[in-house]
């Protein structure tokens, strides 16, 4: 019992709900909290962030801005963000973007590239007339480890660093691909229907991507293909409620792993498929959490932030949830996994952006491919690039592609973001 109840907590902690792209929101937050530590006026803003935030707070929508990129988000989270909101720091952005943009034209924020390790590290320095406080967030879009007033540390923290086989009670750092199935498939309904307030939220986004308003309209041109299978009206549903996220909607989504568009990809190709598919909703229920907890699972193996777009991992979730729905086995769940490994592996993140939605419906198509062959009992042989007779061994792999292969990757990726002409 005490492992399930550990299994439940990990959901609980990388389900969460997000209004708008998590790394400028996590900026925010951080900066909300600076200022509150403050306590006067916010005279200047440094920052000091990793390059993988700064790739991905360049070209995203803030909600309820009609604006991009890091400065709006800020001045917002001075004029009105608290730092208990969290990931929702800018819900109040809407009623008060006259005086954030007004805070904006007569203030100063200077943005530095920090020289860490630490693939998302975010620093924030407020500058009053008669003090400086200082706060610091790492590892998770939420995980603050130090908050300094003047000569005061008020809270610190060392950011843990995993070290292989350091941590048994980590239920991440033993859990295995089969123990993720057995949980979603055998766990007391009453302990996972919490997972349906994800399909509420993330459905209601679709529902106003799809009127086509924001983005690049991916979804709904998908949706309204006058040639639309399933899959696509699927897909084309997914796509949109990415649409509108990366646009700035201000509505609330379940992320998963600091992601909304994880959170979105994860959710709504399972409900909608398995609504397509006649399933019960005890069925669903468990193909959902089967989606969201394998993400997180592959996700831990890339870490939080990478060169490696996020829709991989959701996506491979999803090819989980979809066999399951199929009445698939676990061995042909890993066939999938395993035929998405050797397909999608290596597609970049080149920030957060409105065309985000296209590398979804890209890993989506792959998903249900992967689904197709796998109820055939198709699979890769193991002989095959990086997969392995092994699930667990074959998404290790993976995962050390994105953690370590792409550092180089990434650094180009945001040379090239940074230098356009």
């Amino acid at each position: 019992m005490q492992r399930q109840e550990a299994i439940k907590q990990l959901m609980q902690q990388n389900i969460i709900v997000a209004v708008g792209c998590t790394e400028p929101v996590a900026v925010a937050l951080c900066v909300a909290k600076a200022k509150e530590t403050l306590a006067q006026e916010v005279e200047t803003i440094e920052l000091q962030l990793s390059k993988n935030i700064i790739k991905n707070a360049m070209g995203v929508g803030i909600p309820g801005t009609g604006m991009i990129g890091l400065p709006i988000a800020v001045a917002i989270a001075v004029v009105c963000g608290k730092s208990d909101k969290e990931l929702e720091v800018l819900c109040e952005g809407k009623d008060h973007l006259d005086e954030a943009k007004k805070w904006l034209d007569s203030h100063h924020i200077e943005v530095k590239a920090k020289d860490t390790e630490e693939k998302l590290y975010i620093e924030c320095i407020c500058k009053g007339k008669t003090s400086t406080s200082q706060a610091v967030i790492a590892g998770t879009h939420t995980n603050f480890i130090h908050i300094q007033r003047d000569d005061q540390i008020i809270f610190h923290k060392d950011l843990e660093k995993k070290q292989e086989g350091a941590d048994k009670d980590n239920v991440l750092d033993t859990i295995t691909a089969k123990e993720i199935y057995d949980y979603a498939t055998t766990e007391p309904l009453s302990n996972i229907s919490w997972i349906w307030e994800t399909v509420t939220l993330n459905d209601a986004c679709s529902e106003a991507g799809l009127e086509g308003k924001y983005g690049l309209q991916i979804g709904k041109t998908l949706f309204n293909d006058a040639d639309k299978s399933i899959r696509k009206e699927i897909i084309g549903r997914t796509c949109a409620a990415s649409d509108a996220r990366m646009d700035g909607i201000t509505m609330p989504i379940y992320s998963n792993s600091g992601s909304g568009n994880q959170g979105i990809t994860c959710t709504l190709p399972v409900y909608h498929f398995g609504q397509s598919v006649g399933a019960s909703k005890e069925t669903i229920t468990r193909a959902l959490v089967l989606s969201h907890l394998m993400s997180i699972y592959i996700k831990s193996k890339i870490g939080r932030l990478s060169a490696l777009c996020g829709a991989v991992n959701a996506s491979m979730g999803v090819s989980a949830g979809l066999v399951y729905l199929s009445g698939g086995s676990f061995e042909q769940i890993t066939y999938a996994i395993k035929n998405m490994i050797n397909t999608i592996t290596g597609i970049v993140c080149d920030g957060a952006k409105p065309s985000c939605a296209l590398k979804i419906s890209a890993s989506l198509n792959s998903a249900f491919d992967s689904l197709d062959l796998a109820m055939k009992n198709i699979v890769v042989d193991t002989t095959d690039g990086i997969s392995e007779k092994d699930i667990d061994r074959s998404i290790n792999s993976m995962g050390n592609i994105g953690r370590y292969a792409m550092d180089e990757t990434d650094n180009m990726i945001l040379e090239i973001m940074t230098h356009k002409q």
